[in-house]
């Protein structure tokens, strides 16, 4: 039997969505865009920070709480893109290959990614361009 959630656990999930689908569509865009750049800069200065910081989400960040909000399948989802993430973070972080390896590595996890990327968003929906105010309020009626 599914349990009935109240309209703030369900705002507060739709939140949750769309920072976690704002988070993967920008891990993914600045891979798209760096990831020449990076594998060069890893290249000429063996200083592996350009590969990181394309990489950094703020996904480190999200309690079990939150990800709790989300159903099973939206879960599942969410799990299988940064788990891809996190192979490549792991990868980017230790390997002692060389950059022409590095790059068509590279090329095959961001193909993963965008696969994995493509489930996610049609899981828990794309990020909302526009976005939103969020607006705490309590109601306080007047006594008089």
């Amino acid at each position: 039997m599914a349990r009935k959630r109240s309209q703030t656990q369900l705002a507060a999930a739709a939140r949750v969505r769309h920072v976690l689908a704002m988070d993967a569509a920008n891990v993914l865009k600045r891979l798209h865009a760096r990831q020449d750049e990076m594998v060069r800069l890893f290249s000429r200065l063996r200083d592996r920070a350009p590969l990181m910081n394309t990489v950094h989400t703020w996904f480190t960040t999200i309690t079990l709480a939150e990800l709790t909000l989300l159903e099973p399948p939206e879960q599942h989802a969410v799990n299988a893109f940064y788990e891809a993430l996190d192979d490549l973070r792991w990868y980017l972080q230790y390997t002692e290959e060389m950059p022409t390896h590095v790059r068509e590595k590279l090329h095959r996890f961001l193909r993963r990614l965008d696969e994995r990327h493509h489930a996610l968003t049609a899981a828990i929906g794309p990020a909302d361009q526009h976005g939103g105010p969020v607006v705490d309020v309590k109601v306080v009626r007047g006594g008089r």
